[in-house]
């Protein structure tokens, strides 16, 4: 027997205005990079079962490592071992579904997250990530059903991030009152969560309560680094509210901010 850190793979996914989020991993540490630690160690004992469970997980580990850094090939390729391993790995393929949403293979993106749902039909990740990608598709309706099912699982971790996005899509619909009830259950869990943050700036100022946008955008642009649709909506929300330099700076700030990759992916659809 030996010690084994148990390597965790949790995909969270959110949704910006007006677009889609990024995913982003959370991991413990492994001997192959610095994570965050997220289980304890504990004993197990070294049955082939328990191997190839870790053989996998380790694989899901490196496919994230890789994602991150923008290796797509390798973070297939360690998908791949990890689905060889176990076919039912829900992680696997939403690693999968990052990986073609970054080629813009948008329609195989959606097939495996939706893969990844039929997994594991009650998991809260899963359904988040799925719903976010249905919104960027403009599925709306079975979007938001996506978001109302992740928060009916107990084991969620990210309720605030599902509100967000359940906010986020339905006020890309049209749907005010039904945005602004999710994004302040959002902003009550997490008052720093950026999409809702973004999103409340963006109803505002589609209620032109320029004050109270510019608020919200404020709180946002000091959450998170500012992407291209939210320093374009305070540059507006600066144009309403007369302030011409402010509302010049915002805009000379988008022109360096790198153009995101295609639609199929959340991540550049514009998910914490």
């Amino acid at each position: 027997m030996r010690q084994r850190s148990v390597l965790v793979l949790a995909v969270l996914a959110c949704l910006f205005v007006p677009g889609c989020s990024r995913l982003s991993f959370i991991k413990p540490n492994t001997e192959r990079g610095s994570y965050t630690q997220v289980a304890p160690d504990y004993n197990v004992r070294e049955s082939p079962g328990e191997k190839r469970r870790v053989a996998m997980l380790d694989a899901l580990g490196l496919a994230g490592v890789a994602l991150q850094r923008g290796d797509l090939e390798s973070a297939e390729a360690q998908a791949r071992s990890a689905l060889k391993i176990e076919p039912k790995s829900a992680d696997a393929y939403t690693v999968l579904a990052l990986v073609a949403g970054r080629r813009g293979q948008n329609d195989l993106a959606g097939s495996n997250y939706a893969k990844a749902v039929q997994l594991t039909p009650g998991d809260g990740n899963a359904l988040n990530n799925y719903g976010v990608w249905l919104c960027a598709n403009g599925r709306t309706s079975e979007s938001l059903a996506r978001f109302s099912a992740a928060l009916q699982d107990p084991g969620y971790a990210m309720p605030a991030a599902a509100l967000g996005n359940a906010g986020a899509c339905a006020l890309r619909a049209g749907q005010a009152g039904v945005a602004e009830e999710n994004l302040r259950r959002a902003l009550q869990i997490d008052p720093v969560n950026v999409v809702a943050l973004g999103a409340m700036a963006q109803l505002r100022f589609n209620q032109a309560q320029y004050l109270d946008a510019r608020a919200f955008m404020q709180r946002r642009l000091v959450a998170a680094p500012a992407d291209r649709d939210a320093l374009m909506l305070a540059a507006q929300i600066e144009d309403r509210m007369g302030d011409a330099v402010a509302a010049a700076r915002y805009r000379q700030m988008v022109s360096t901010i790198q153009s995101p990759p295609g639609n199929g992916d959340p991540n550049g659809a514009r998910g914490q």
